[in-house]
């Protein structure tokens, strides 16, 4: 039992440290305690903590799921009308910035275009300011959303 406490509160204090994952928790010298060492590849550990899934494309390209920033471009109501308009919106901001992923989704009560998969607010801030120079949107905001970040 008292080993098994001493793990929980090894595992337990790692994972309130923000740069520590629980392999490096697991490894790391306490006296007194038994010693852990795991043997795997360091792409594994550096996958602790994410999550994957497959986009809709036919190469079925895998992300990463994390908290970043988008662009948002429209916010509507839940009418038909709006959806249309979050589309075309949409379509603008594929025709003039190509390079940017571009977002179209309802979100109750309204329908919400959205841009970009940027890591920091500064990345976000410089795509910001492309979208209102160029003229056409009204309505651009940074707003905090969960992104994706692609793996080659």
């Amino acid at each position: 039992m008292k080993y098994f406490l001493s793990l929980v509160f090894t595992v337990s204090s790692g994972i309130a440290v923000a740069q520590s994952n629980i392999v490096e928790s697991l490894q790391t010298n306490v006296p007194g305690q038994g010693k852990v060492t795991v043997h795997q590849d360091a792409q594994i550990t550096d996958m602790i903590g994410k999550r994957f899934v497959r986009t809709g494309s036919s190469e079925a390209q895998r992300v990463i799921k994390t908290r970043g920033y988008r662009v948002q471009v429209y916010a509507g109501n839940n009418s038909r009308q709006a959806r249309d308009e979050a589309n075309i919106v949409a379509e603008k901001v594929k025709e003039k910035f190509p390079d940017m992923p571009v977002y179209t989704f309802f979100q109750p009560p309204r329908w919400l275009c959205r841009v970009g998969d940027y890591k920091s607010i500064e990345e976000a801030h410089v795509a910001m300011r492309q979208l209102k120079a160029e003229g056409s949107f009204k309505e651009v905001a940074i707003v905090r959303e969960q992104i994706n970040i692609p793996i080659e």
